[in-house]
């Protein structure tokens, strides 16, 4: 009976179909998906964040596309194609975010990718008229509502108020939901207004609160090489790092745990937010090398059976840029939590 909510007009249903935008490797998705939602359809511009969406949800819909591209309309014929006419769907996602985020100090308000949020609005807008968008939710960096930002912020909730949803705003930290890491960020959750539904309000839970209860048990990783084949990765596919060539590395003890590009963790503590691209993440707490790709995965959360799919450099994107599963699934229990009838 998990995919079944019984609404608050007593009408016993199934769980919205989502539709997830700005998918990426599927962070947001997995979670909805641990609460009995149906991820019917995803979409998301990086082809390799696409392939990982594929291997771990195969009965979903996953396609490479630009969402500017293919705009409102675009998205829609994607939509019509997953789901029948007059279904009830939920939306799901975060735009991109480095035009909002506060490691970038040269942010500008008038970055274009700060104008996918008004993208976001838009395509509702258009999926709302043939479909009964159940909820919505949105999430991105806490920068986003910093005040050179914030016009953009306050265009957003006023416009998911303006298509009839019900909003509620937080910050959650991934650490208040089973998660090893540091991980600040505003989820935004806008009901379909007039069905009696009650906020959307997370219950935080227990979980692993440690890098060492993470990770301390896992083995060494295999290095990078142009050469290496999967199967020669132990563990876990993504167990893999890039050799470590920096002097610091032969230096571990003068590493610090403050500096940005050689941020080392601390065993007895949870990981700061893992956030670098360009293969900058963050160094394992003995200091002779990064952590692998699986290792962060953990840090975020992931399940040991979930694989990222791509080169070094897009697996590193794909968890930077993710939403920590676990902080996913209590979204999305809350959600389901919020339109079933209280029988109290």
């Amino acid at each position: 009976m998990e995919n079944v909510v019984i609404f608050k007009n007593q009408t016993i249903c199934t769980l919205p179909k989502i539709i997830s935008l700005f998918s990426g490797a599927g962070g947001l998705d997995y979670g909805f998906k641990e609460e009995g939602f149906e991820i019917a359809l995803a979409i998301d511009l990086e082809a390799s964040a696409i392939e990982t969406h594929k291997c771990n949800f195969e009965n979903s819909v996953s396609i490479a596309a630009d969402l500017t591209e293919l705009g409102p309309s675009g998205v829609l014929s994607y939509v019509n194609k997953t789901i029948n006419l007059g279904d009830k769907v939920g939306i799901i996602g975060g735009p991109p975010c480095q035009g909002f985020s506060r490691a970038n100090s040269q942010s500008d308000p008038h970055d274009p990718r700060n104008l996918l949020p008004n993208l976001y609005l838009k395509i509702i807008a258009e999926i709302k008229k043939y479909y009964t968008v159940e909820f919505v939710i949105f999430e991105n960096v806490l920068g986003m509502k910093d005040k050179k930002h914030y016009l953009k912020y306050s265009e957003l909730i006023s416009g998911l108020k303006q298509l009839d949803f019900a909003v509620t705003e937080k910050v959650l930290c991934a650490t208040d939901y089973g998660v090893p890491q540091k991980r600040h960020r505003v989820l935004i959750s806008a009901l379909r207004t007039g069905q009696g539904y009650s906020q959307v309000l997370p219950i935080k839970v227990q979980g692993k609160m440690t890098v060492r209860e993470a990770i301390g048990e896992l083995g060494e990783p295999a290095f990078f090489d142009r050469k290496l084949k999967i199967s020669e990765i132990p563990i876990h596919p993504n167990h893999w790092t890039m050799r470590p060539k920096s002097i610091k590395f032969s230096q571990p003890l003068a590493i610090s745990s403050k500096t940005r590009s050689f941020k080392k963790l601390n065993w007895d503590k949870a990981s700061p937010t893992i956030a670098f691209g360009n293969r900058e993440i963050h160094v394992h707490p003995n200091g002779t090398r990064r952590l692998s790709i699986f290792e962060a995965m953990l840090l975020q959360g992931f399940p040991p059976s979930f694989v990222l799919k791509g080169n070094l450099t897009q697996q590193v994107q794909q968890i930077s840029n993710a939403v920590p599963p676990p902080l996913a699934k209590s979204l999305a229990a809350a959600v389901k939590k919020s339109m079933e009838v209280q029988t109290n």
